[in-house]
């Protein structure tokens, strides 16, 4: 492999700099990989300054012999990995740095080569290597990452709402919704963010590409995106503390279907009140989701639960643990409790055995004498998997993912590693 193929680093450039061609051919690889339609140089333009804008570094794997003839370029890579990095909140508002992993393709013809595991060990090697305790990716295959030690930390859900004569909520609303010119976005949308990122757990910080999206500046074809709408929730001191993003999907659809782009509320009642006005809107009889949580507080707030039909229950976020001892330490504990844990990585990142020792909520973390018996025995992706309070500790044994060596382990593990409320991430990336 070393003799086929060569791996470059680099940055988006700026366009009238040598580089910035390189760029655009990584950008045309990942098109193929996700099989987008091909973009025009002004939708590419506007791409490249949404990645200077995030300092993302961009990854390609080259040939470095002849090419095939008539196939692509040598300048095109045979295989794409993006990054860039952000606060992850990992409950009660703490922040953790975190390696985002993005834009991960190997280009069919060339498969079978390692290309990916190059890519990805080199990557969280230089990663770790600089001090980071976390990685993070949205994945499009759930059967490829846990390999390299991802494992899911939070779920979404698309539902579609019937919002016809059954639809009512019970909630006495305290503040106001108003309709907005879209372009209000680009501002509010991450002020707006910021506040729900704060509150929730598996949230990361959103890319420019949100406010762009969201407010139809920048829509999926490059062009301003005329159809969607906006409307803002003020609280009764009337800040702004939450909104939504829609789209009617046309007359050709039935039921008559509003859309929501992005669906954003600080506050308990800024979210039902959102959902009341979406219920509210004339001649719509459906409203749908696809990134909705899966505890949803929707469901219980209706009159009539059925009125939310849910499908596609997923998983969104995956996490790598880099370092145990980081990742576990800067975390909050709200129960005290002493545990042995031991980690498998293959990879050799942050495997070993440790003992975590929470009191008043803030954690001690120490790499265990030798020959120290774990309580709980598992693998660096099911570590990931109970960061956040995702997922059960006492589901993951009863799976025969966690090994439990003491009685009541997996229980005092599933206490430990609570979060103040359920784990959700609105950043896709």
């Amino acid at each position: 492999m070393a003799d086929k193929y060569e791996i470059r680093r680099f940055r988006a450039a700026e366009k009238d700099a040598p580089d910035y061609a390189r760029g655009t051919d990584w950008l045309q690889a990942v098109g193929f990989g996700f099989h987008d339609s091909r973009r025009s140089d002004e939708f590419v333009d506007k791409i490249m300054a949404m990645y200077r804008r995030d300092d993302r570094e961009l990854t390609g794997v080259y040939q470095t012999g002849d090419v095939a003839p008539h196939s692509l370029a040598a300048d095109i890579p045979v295989a794409t990995f993006g990054t860039l990095r952000k606060d992850l909140n990992v409950g009660y508002g703490r922040q953790l740095r975190t390696h985002m992993v993005t834009a991960v393709t190997v280009r069919g013809t060339h498969r079978r080569q390692g290309l990916l595991r190059r890519m990805m060990t080199e990557d969280l090697t230089a990663a770790k290597a600089e001090g980071l305790a976390m990685a993070a990716l949205t994945a499009s295959e759930g059967s490829i990452y846990g390999r390299f030690g991802y494992g899911v930390a939070t779920s979404e859900r698309s539902i579609k709402v019937d919002t016809g004569p059954r639809f009512g909520l019970r909630h006495v609303p305290s503040g106001t919704v108003e309709i907005a010119d879209r372009k209000v976005l680009l501002e509010l949308a991450p002020e707006v963010f910021e506040r729900v990122h704060r509150n929730t757990p598996g949230s990361i910080v959103r890319q420019e590409a949100y406010r762009q999206n969201v407010s139809g500046t920048i829509g999926r074809d490059g062009n301003e995106d005329e159809g969607i709408k906006c409307a803002l929730h003020y609280d009764a001191d009337g800040t702004v503390d939450g909104y939504v993003s829609y789209k009617f999907a046309g007359w050709d659809t039935k039921p008559y279907t509003v859309e929501v782009v992005d669906l954003v509320a600080a506050t308990d009642a800024a979210y039902l009140e959102l959902w009341q006005f979406l219920g509210s809107i004339d001649l719509i009889q459906r409203v749908s989701w696809s990134d909705a949580p899966v505890d949803d507080p929707l469901v219980w707030a209706l009159s009539d639960p059925r009125c939310v039909e849910a499908s596609d229950h997923r998983d969104m976020l995956w996490l790598r643990i880099l370092d145990s001892v980081g990742a576990l330490g800067a975390r909050r504990y709200p129960v005290d409790g002493t545990l042995v844990l031991g980690i498998e990585d293959p990879l050799g990142f942050a495997g070993g055995t440790f003992i975590l020792d929470a009191r008043g909520g803030e954690a001690t973390v120490s790499a265990a004498p030798t020959d120290t018996q774990p309580d709980l025995s598992m693998d660096v992706a099911d570590l990931a998997s109970i960061y956040l309070g995702a997922v059960c500790p006492v589901t993951l044994k009863a799976a025969g993912r966690i090994l439990e060596h003491t009685p009541g382990a997996a229980h005092q593990a599933q206490l430990m590693f609570a979060v103040e409320r359920a784990p959700h991430c609105l950043t896709h990336f």
